[in-house]
C-alpha cells in the first residue's frame, strides 16, 4: 500500500520561499512545509492543513510541481505530492507539530528564504530546491514532466 505526503512552496512577493528549520536525528534539516495525508483527505486539503496548522499561513494551492515516488526498503512504497502555494491570508508562525507532545517538538525556526540564502544552506531537503526549482518556475506553465522517481 502507498504511503504519501505533501510539501508546499509557498513564494512570498518577493519570491523568496516559506522554510523551515526541523531537529530529526540529531541534525538540522531545512525543508519546505508539509506532512502526511490523513485518511479521507486529498492531496490538496493536506498541503492547506499542514501549512495552516503548522505554518500559521492560509494559502491557495497552485500547480503541482513534483510527484515523487519512492521505493524504501523495508517500508514499502511511498510518494510525495509537492505543489506551489500563494499565501492568502495569516503570518509566518514557528508553529508546532500536533502529533508531538511539547517536549517532542522538531520544528525550531520558520522563515521565508531567497535563492541565494537557498543555495548557501545545508542540510536542504530536498536538494534539488537550490537548483531544479528555479529552473522550473521560469519556465512555462505546462513544460517540464512532474514525475519523479527517487532512490
Amino acid at each position: 500500500m502507498w504511503a504519501g505526503g505533501v510539501r508546499v512552496i509557498v513564494l512570498d512577493n518577493e519570491n523568496r520561499i516559506l522554510m523551515v528549520r526541523q531537529h530529526h536525528q540529531e541534525r538540522h534539516v531545512w525543508t519546505v512545509p508539509g506532512g502526511g495525508i490523513e485518511p479521507g483527505e486529498t492531496s490538496m486539503d493536506a498541503a492547506v492543513r499542514e501549512v495552516k496548522a503548522d505554518r500559521g499561513l492560509d494559502v491557495a494551492i497552485g500547480r503541482l510541481l513534483w510527484h515523487v515516488e519512492q521505493l524504501l526498503e523495508g517500508k514499502g512504497p511511498r510518494f510525495v505530492n509537492i505543489f506551489l502555494a500563494t499565501v492568502i491570508g495569516g503570518s509566518p508562525a514557528l508553529g508546532s507539530d500536533p502529533e508531538r507532545s511539547d517536549d517532542e517538538q522538531v520544528i525550531e525556526e520558520v522563515r521565508f528564504m531567497s535563492k541565494a540564502e537557498l543555495a548557501e544552506t545545508d542540510g536542504l531537503y530536498p536538494s534539488y530546491l537550490k537548483d531544479e526549482l528555479w529552473d522550473i518556475l521560469e519556465k512555462e506553465v505546462g513544460t517540464h514532466n512532474p514525475f519523479k522517481v527517487r532512490k
